[in-house]
């Protein structure tokens, strides 16, 4: 790991997701699945995008440099991202349509962890958030169960993002958010992992065009959330 400017100007340490993806990777000895199979697959691919420092970002940026025969980092990492969500969401049974819908909430809940990744702890909060709601709804912590292993580090992880002393980067936004897409894939029925799919990709689009956290500042509830636990 080494040190980067954050988006105030100050140096913190980067990649602190090669933390998160360590423990995933210690989870997935200890206890093999394919849920962790996955989780450890996109902190890799996030791990070499952070690594292509001068990579295109956004999907339309990454289109450009398709149409120009670049292959960029985060092209693999779109295509890595949906080939381990295949592999993944085969555990469930699913098939035909329900099996695609599960394939796509995974790989757009790993885009969402980098989209939310623009300010301290916000992807984690985002994890926690659902997290609570998928509990609640089924009064259990049984949905928990797939990515348990990895919640610990992730909380000891955003003590360091919120008080500014380390980014997440790629590595460690892209498994958080792989991280909320098994919760949900899990958790949801085929009608409501359709609604979460048609959520991910609304919110995807809109990231590519607008910004989410003015978003976020315009809502007052939502703004309060984004700042709990921040430094001043």
């Amino acid at each position: 790991m080494g040190r980067r400017t954050n988006y105030r100007g100050r140096k913190v340490v980067f990649p602190l997701g090669v933390v998160l993806l360590l423990f995933a990777t210690v989870a997935l000895v200890a206890g093999p699945s394919r849920w962790l199979v996955f989780l450890v697959g996109v902190g890799c691919l996030g791990l070499v995008d952070d690594l292509g420092a001068t990579s295109p970002r956004g999907w339309r940026e990454h289109g450009r440099a398709l149409l120009n025969g670049e292959v960029s980092t985060g092209a693999i990492k779109a295509v890595g991202t949906f080939g381990l969500a295949a592999y993944a969401a085969a555990v469930t049974g699913a098939t035909g349509a329900a099996y695609l819908a599960e394939v796509l909430v995974l790989t757009q809940a790993a885009h969402l962890g980098n989209l939310l990744d623009t300010r301290p702890g916000r992807s984690e909060k985002a994890l926690g958030l659902t997290a609570t709601v998928v509990c609640l709804a089924s009064w259990s912590l049984v949905p928990l169960e797939p990515i348990a292993l990895v919640i610990g580090p992730v909380a000891v992880c955003a003590r360091f993002t919120l008080r500014e002393r380390a980014m997440l980067g790629d590595c460690g936004a892209s498994l958080i958010g792989g991280m909320i897409g098994v919760l949900l894939v899990t958790s949801l029925s085929t009608p409501a992992a359709y609604a979460g799919l048609a959520g991910l990709i609304a919110i995807s689009l809109y990231g590519e065009f607008r910004s989410i956290s003015s978003a976020i500042e315009r809502v007052p509830l939502l703004a309060r959330l984004d700042s709990i636990g921040r430094v001043n």
